[in-house]
């Protein structure tokens, strides 16, 4: 029998109730009038349900302990997955060979890692060299490559690329590179060989540049030459006194004409049948072109003086070639004839403007035995300069213009008389060099 306190409703104190327990029947008694009594039936149902209650609590607990003892062994389950599956990714170590030796490296480690750790295994990327040899980038060149079991592989994959076991590692150091290049050509300057000791000098052969390739680096911007593609062609002038064998012979030239003189010696020549050459200035041959054309007619040959009788060697490249041009631009203009045949002003012609002017020539002729008519030296002096030093292949100096020539007509009759009482034959400058085997250029 047990006594359980009850409250009312205003919160005081109720009597005590007594609980009896009869076996399995309990009979309470319910205070102020509470619905109270025995009742059999009731008491039987609470034992039931007291009974029922008891058997859930065990079968909680038992199903508690079932799913604890299966978490647990899940979790032991999962901790040994876990530790085998670490140790099969992780934290074993595997064997492979990098370059002829063995390293032992955890199971995850990727190839670019094992490259890093090793610096490569020094080998380096190559160089970038511009097109002499000079380095522009110590590592600009070809890069490290890897290889892995024989394979290739991708530079950008190195980081994402696992090691297999046993793997046979390559790393190859990188070429060197060149940089590209663009072709470009430069000129060869000719060489010239060209000599000046004799009365006529003759063009034997065109001076040409030639040309080279050359290759400019396109990022040094330096400059290699290479192989010549067009061989340059020397500037060759073949100096001769002509002498024709077995013969005597002399040549009269006439420099500075036309002029009013020119006539009266024409008028000479024709008489004593001799043939001349006249070194004719262009103006004059404008101003004179009934003589320029009389010379043609009656075979003498017509060569040039130049346009203006300027000093040649004191012009230009550019002024030469002007000089010259105009020169024989004007014997055509005049009399028709075409020569590049030249007497330069005072025999004034040197290497360097044979260099200049060499394509517009090609001959230069000077002479062995000077009257020095210019000096109006007197009729006797003029014809005396001329026998005294006559000899075979002689190229005689005298004019015809630029000045008073009245000397220079007055001395011609009894100089070639004289002359040939003395057994010459009179030939014109181009006559001579062929009696003498000498190749004249065309």
């Amino acid at each position: 029998m047990r006594f359980a306190n009850t409250t009312d409703a205003a919160g005081a104190s109720s009597e005590p109730i007594e609980e009896l327990s009869f076996g399995s029947s309990v009979r309470t008694s319910f205070p102020h009038g509470g619905r109270g009594g025995y009742s059999g039936r009731g008491g039987r149902d609470n034992g039931s349900n007291g009974d029922n209650d008891g058997n859930a609590k065990r079968s909680k607990r038992i199903w508690l302990r079932i799913v604890l003892i299966v978490l647990a062994a899940a979790l032991v389950v999962s901790s040994v997955s876990y530790g085998a599956w670490m140790w099969e990714h992780h934290w074993r170590t595997i064997s492979v060979t990098a370059n002829g030796t063995a390293y032992e490296v955890s199971v995850d480690t990727k190839l670019g890692t094992l490259l890093k750790d090793h610096r490569n295994f020094d080998k380096k990327p190559g160089r970038l060299l511009d097109i002499t040899g000079g380095t522009i980038d110590q590592t600009g060149g070809e890069p490290v490559t890897v290889t892995i079991n024989g394979t290739t592989v991708d530079a950008k994959q190195l980081d994402n690329t696992p090691l297999p076991e046993n793997a046979h590692i390559k790393v190859t150091a990188g070429g060197d590179v060149t940089e590209g290049y663009t072709v470009g050509h430069e000129t060869v300057e000719h060489g010239a060989d060209i000599n000046l000791a004799g009365s006529v000098q003759l063009l034997k052969q065109a001076g040409k540049d030639g040309e080279r390739e050359i290759w400019i680096g396109k990022r040094s911007h330096k400059q290699v030459e290479k192989a010549i593609t067009k061989q340059p062609q020397d500037l060759i002038v073949e100096a001769v006194n002509p002498r024709p064998a077995g013969r005597k012979v002399i040549a009269l030239t006439f420099d500075d004409g036309p002029s009013k003189f020119s006539d009266p010696i024409l008028d000479i020549l024709k008489e004593k049948g001799v043939k001349a050459t006249f070194f004719d200035l262009g103006q004059n041959a404008i101003e004179y072109a009934t003589a320029e054309k009389r010379m043609i007619a009656e075979g003498h040959e017509v060569c040039s003086h130049s346009n203006s009788h300027a000093d040649l060697p004191k012009l230009s490249r550019d002024a030469l070639r002007a000089e010259l041009s105009a020169g024989f631009a004007n014997l055509e203009k005049a009399s028709g004839t075409k020569t590049k045949v030249l007497r330069a002003p005072y025999g004034a012609f040197t290497k360097q403007q044979w260099e200049d002017a060499h394509d517009l020539i090609h001959m230069n002729v000077l002479w062995d035995i000077d009257t020095l008519d210019w000096k109006r030296p007197g009729e006797q002096a003029i014809h005396d300069a001329v026998l005294n030093h006559a000899h075979n292949g002689a190229i005689v100096l005298m004019h015809d213009g630029g000045g008073d020539r009245s000397q220079d007509v007055a001395a011609l009759p009894s100089i070639i008389d004289d002359l040939k009482a003395q057994g010459y034959e009179f030939v014109t400058v181009k006559q001579l060099l062929e009696m003498s085997g000498v190749s004249v250029p065309k």
